[in-house]
């Protein structure tokens, strides 16, 4: 059975739609007495035009290095070596802050440092701000 959207649930929708992840929205829908499921919210996001994943300030690995030209599993290195923070999303991906890769490409270890400073200085401007 499908339950058409309210117009009060769209603007809550739209309003969150940029902030929060899918199952942070489901969770902020059901405190104000809306029952939506994830799957239904994601496809709404959809359909409407938006993004499910929001627009903050954390990369994968895999986005960093696909901006600065590099293989992902060189981040993922960087990250091990304890180079680069980050929190551990799920088994082999990690989400990295911006203001945690800002501090690692302004200081970079020593031994990559020629490295970091053959990298276009736009990209690392789009990236971090």
């Amino acid at each position: 059975m499908r339950i058409r959207w309210t117009e009060e649930e769209l603007t809550i929708l739209e309003e969150m739609a940029q902030m929060f992840t899918v199952k942070q929205i489901a969770f902020r829908l059901k405190r104000r007495g809306y029952y939506r499921t994830e799957i239904a919210i994601a496809c709404k996001l959809y359909a409407l035009g938006y993004s499910t994943r929001p627009t903050l300030d954390n990369y994968s690995c895999s986005e960093i290095a696909k901006n600065l030209c590099l293989h992902p599993t060189t981040i993922t290195n960087w990250v091990k070596q304890g180079w680069l923070k980050a929190k551990k999303r799920y088994v082999h991906c990690y989400q990295v802050r911006s203001k945690d890769l800002k501090r690692f490409l302004q200081n970079p270890p020593a031994s990559i440092k020629k490295r970091i400073a053959a990298i276009d200085p736009q990209v690392i401007s789009y990236l971090v701000g």
